[in-house]
Protein backbone atom coordinates (compact mmCIF):
# COMPACT_ATOMS: atom_id res chain seq x y z
CA UNK A 1 0.00 0.00 0.00
CA UNK A 2 1.21 3.52 -0.63
CA UNK A 3 1.24 6.22 2.01
CA UNK A 4 -1.94 7.78 0.70
CA UNK A 5 -4.08 4.68 1.12
CA UNK A 6 -2.41 3.12 4.15
CA UNK A 7 -3.09 4.07 7.74
CA UNK A 8 -1.06 4.50 10.92
CA UNK A 9 -2.47 4.17 14.44
CA UNK A 10 -1.29 5.93 17.59
CA UNK A 11 -2.34 4.52 20.97
CA UNK A 12 -1.85 6.87 23.91
CA UNK A 13 -0.81 5.25 27.21
CA UNK A 14 0.48 8.20 29.18
CA UNK A 15 -2.25 8.92 31.73
CA UNK A 16 -1.57 8.84 35.46
CA UNK A 17 -4.76 6.80 36.15
CA UNK A 18 -5.20 8.75 39.40
CA UNK A 19 -8.95 8.13 39.65
CA UNK A 20 -8.50 4.44 38.92
CA UNK A 21 -5.80 3.95 41.55
CA UNK A 22 -3.84 1.62 39.27
CA UNK A 23 -2.47 1.75 35.73
CA UNK A 24 -5.50 1.55 33.41
CA UNK A 25 -3.42 0.20 30.55
CA UNK A 26 -2.65 -2.98 32.51
CA UNK A 27 -6.17 -3.69 33.78
CA UNK A 28 -7.43 -6.98 32.29
CA UNK A 29 -10.74 -6.91 30.42
CA UNK A 30 -11.91 -10.47 29.74
CA UNK A 31 -8.40 -11.58 30.64
CA UNK A 32 -6.56 -9.22 28.27
CA UNK A 33 -4.82 -6.03 29.48
CA UNK A 34 -6.56 -2.94 28.11
CA UNK A 35 -3.50 -1.66 26.24
CA UNK A 36 -2.97 -5.03 24.58
CA UNK A 37 -6.65 -5.16 23.65
CA UNK A 38 -6.68 -1.68 22.10
CA UNK A 39 -3.42 -2.32 20.23
CA UNK A 40 -4.89 -5.51 18.77
CA UNK A 41 -7.87 -3.56 17.45
CA UNK A 42 -5.56 -0.84 16.11
CA UNK A 43 -3.55 -3.47 14.21
CA UNK A 44 -6.74 -4.70 12.55
CA UNK A 45 -7.21 -1.19 11.13
CA UNK A 46 -3.71 0.14 10.49
CA UNK A 47 -0.45 -0.90 8.87
CA UNK A 48 1.71 0.59 11.64
CA UNK A 49 0.87 1.00 15.33
CA UNK A 50 2.77 3.34 17.67
CA UNK A 51 2.29 3.31 21.44
CA UNK A 52 3.13 6.72 22.93
CA UNK A 53 3.98 6.50 26.62
CA UNK A 54 6.46 8.01 29.11
CA UNK A 55 7.27 4.49 30.37
CA UNK A 56 7.72 1.92 27.56
CA UNK A 57 9.48 -0.42 30.01
CA UNK A 58 6.22 -0.88 31.91
CA UNK A 59 4.51 -2.40 28.89
CA UNK A 60 7.26 -4.25 27.06
CA UNK A 61 6.19 -7.61 28.55
CA UNK A 62 2.69 -7.28 27.08
CA UNK A 63 1.91 -9.17 23.91
CA UNK A 64 2.19 -6.25 21.47
CA UNK A 65 3.67 -7.75 18.30
CA UNK A 66 4.61 -5.25 15.59
CA UNK A 67 3.79 -2.27 17.84
CA UNK A 68 6.51 0.35 18.15
CA UNK A 69 6.98 2.39 21.33
CA UNK A 70 7.54 6.13 21.23
CA UNK A 71 8.78 7.49 24.54
CA UNK A 72 6.77 10.57 25.48
CA UNK A 73 9.16 13.37 26.45
CA UNK A 74 8.00 15.79 29.17
CA UNK A 75 7.84 19.48 28.37
CA UNK A 76 9.72 21.79 30.71
CA UNK A 77 9.23 25.36 31.83
CA UNK A 78 11.49 27.86 30.10
CA UNK A 79 13.81 27.68 33.10
CA UNK A 80 14.20 23.99 32.28
CA UNK A 81 13.70 22.90 35.88
CA UNK A 82 10.14 21.74 36.27
CA UNK A 83 8.20 19.46 33.88
CA UNK A 84 4.89 20.91 32.75
CA UNK A 85 1.66 18.90 32.95
CA UNK A 86 0.69 18.34 29.36
CA UNK A 87 -1.87 15.58 28.79
CA UNK A 88 -2.78 13.66 25.65
CA UNK A 89 -2.47 16.51 23.14
CA UNK A 90 1.31 16.67 23.57
CA UNK A 91 1.66 12.88 23.47
CA UNK A 92 -0.30 12.85 20.23
CA UNK A 93 1.94 15.55 18.71
CA UNK A 94 5.07 13.59 19.62
CA UNK A 95 3.63 10.46 18.01
CA UNK A 96 2.35 12.33 14.97
CA UNK A 97 5.86 13.55 14.22
CA UNK A 98 6.79 9.93 13.38
CA UNK A 99 3.83 9.23 11.08
CA UNK A 100 4.42 8.80 7.34
CA UNK A 101 0.86 8.12 6.16
CA UNK A 102 -1.68 10.79 5.23
CA UNK A 103 -4.12 9.69 7.96
CA UNK A 104 -3.60 8.48 11.50
CA UNK A 105 -6.07 6.71 13.78
CA UNK A 106 -5.73 8.03 17.35
CA UNK A 107 -6.94 5.82 20.23
CA UNK A 108 -6.79 6.13 24.00
CA UNK A 109 -5.72 2.95 25.78
CA UNK A 110 -8.80 2.92 28.06
CA UNK A 111 -11.56 2.08 25.56
CA UNK A 112 -12.77 -1.45 26.44
CA UNK A 113 -15.77 -1.39 24.09
CA UNK A 114 -14.04 -0.46 20.85
CA UNK A 115 -15.52 -2.16 17.80
CA UNK A 116 -13.23 -3.06 14.93
CA UNK A 117 -16.09 -2.96 12.46
CA UNK A 118 -16.99 0.64 13.31
CA UNK A 119 -13.38 1.83 13.05
CA UNK A 120 -12.96 0.04 9.73
CA UNK A 121 -16.19 1.60 8.43
CA UNK A 122 -14.95 5.02 9.49
CA UNK A 123 -11.65 4.39 7.71
CA UNK A 124 -13.48 3.72 4.44
CA UNK A 125 -14.99 7.22 4.67
CA UNK A 126 -11.66 9.05 4.80
CA UNK A 127 -11.39 9.34 1.02
CA UNK A 128 -14.51 11.49 1.05
CA UNK A 129 -13.41 13.87 3.82
CA UNK A 130 -13.11 17.44 2.53
CA UNK A 131 -9.62 18.78 1.92
CA UNK A 132 -10.05 21.55 4.48
CA UNK A 133 -10.84 19.20 7.38
CA UNK A 134 -7.92 18.32 9.67
CA UNK A 135 -9.76 15.41 11.31
CA UNK A 136 -12.76 13.09 11.14
CA UNK A 137 -14.27 12.45 14.57
CA UNK A 138 -17.45 11.44 16.32
CA UNK A 139 -19.34 14.27 18.04
CA UNK A 140 -21.44 14.21 21.20
CA UNK A 141 -23.20 16.87 23.33
CA UNK A 142 -19.98 17.70 25.22
CA UNK A 143 -17.98 18.20 22.04
CA UNK A 144 -15.67 16.13 19.89
CA UNK A 145 -14.44 12.65 20.78
CA UNK A 146 -10.74 13.37 20.18
CA UNK A 147 -9.23 10.10 21.44
CA UNK A 148 -11.03 7.76 19.05
CA UNK A 149 -10.87 9.08 15.51
CA UNK A 150 -8.78 10.10 12.53
CA UNK A 151 -6.40 13.01 11.93
CA UNK A 152 -4.52 14.20 8.89
CA UNK A 153 -0.75 14.07 9.32
CA UNK A 154 -0.47 17.57 7.85
CA UNK A 155 -2.23 19.07 10.89
CA UNK A 156 1.05 18.74 12.85
CA UNK A 157 2.32 22.33 12.26
CA UNK A 158 -0.96 23.83 13.52
CA UNK A 159 -0.93 21.44 16.47
CA UNK A 160 2.64 22.36 17.43
CA UNK A 161 1.85 26.06 17.15
CA UNK A 162 -1.13 25.62 19.48
CA UNK A 163 0.99 23.67 22.00
CA UNK A 164 3.84 26.19 21.84
CA UNK A 165 1.35 28.93 22.70
CA UNK A 166 0.41 26.98 25.86
CA UNK A 167 -2.63 25.16 24.48
CA UNK A 168 -3.34 21.74 26.00
CA UNK A 169 -7.04 21.16 25.23
CA UNK A 170 -8.09 18.98 22.33
CA UNK A 171 -11.52 20.65 22.30
CA UNK A 172 -10.02 24.15 22.07
CA UNK A 173 -7.64 23.13 19.30
CA UNK A 174 -10.32 21.31 17.30
CA UNK A 175 -12.61 24.31 17.75
CA UNK A 176 -10.19 26.36 15.67
CA UNK A 177 -10.33 24.04 12.66
CA UNK A 178 -12.74 22.25 10.35
CA UNK A 179 -13.54 18.71 11.48
CA UNK A 180 -15.67 16.17 9.63
CA UNK A 181 -18.34 14.38 11.69
CA UNK A 182 -18.27 10.57 11.75
CA UNK A 183 -21.54 8.68 12.33
CA UNK A 184 -21.81 7.07 15.76
CA UNK A 185 -24.72 4.65 16.00
CA UNK A 186 -23.54 3.06 19.25
CA UNK A 187 -22.19 5.74 21.62
CA UNK A 188 -21.29 3.11 24.24
CA UNK A 189 -18.34 2.17 22.00
CA UNK A 190 -16.61 5.30 23.31
CA UNK A 191 -17.06 4.36 26.98
CA UNK A 192 -13.76 4.76 28.80
CA UNK A 193 -12.61 3.36 32.12
CA UNK A 194 -11.65 6.05 34.62
CA UNK A 195 -12.69 4.64 38.00
CA UNK A 196 -12.99 1.21 39.66
CA UNK A 197 -16.78 1.57 39.30
CA UNK A 198 -16.38 1.89 35.52
CA UNK A 199 -14.73 -1.53 35.46
CA UNK A 200 -17.98 -3.15 36.52
CA UNK A 201 -19.63 -1.70 33.40
CA UNK A 202 -16.99 -2.77 30.89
Amino acid sequence: MDNESSLTAIVLAGGKSSRMGQDKALIPIQGIPLLQRVCGIAQACANTVYVVTPWPERYQDLLLPHCQFIREIPLFEETGQKPLPHGPLVGFAQGLAQVKTDWVLLLACDLPKLQIEVLQDWATRLDKVGDEAIAALAHHPKGWEPLCGFYRRRCLPQLLEFINQGGRSFQQWLGQHLVEVLPLLEPEMLFNCNTPEDLTLS
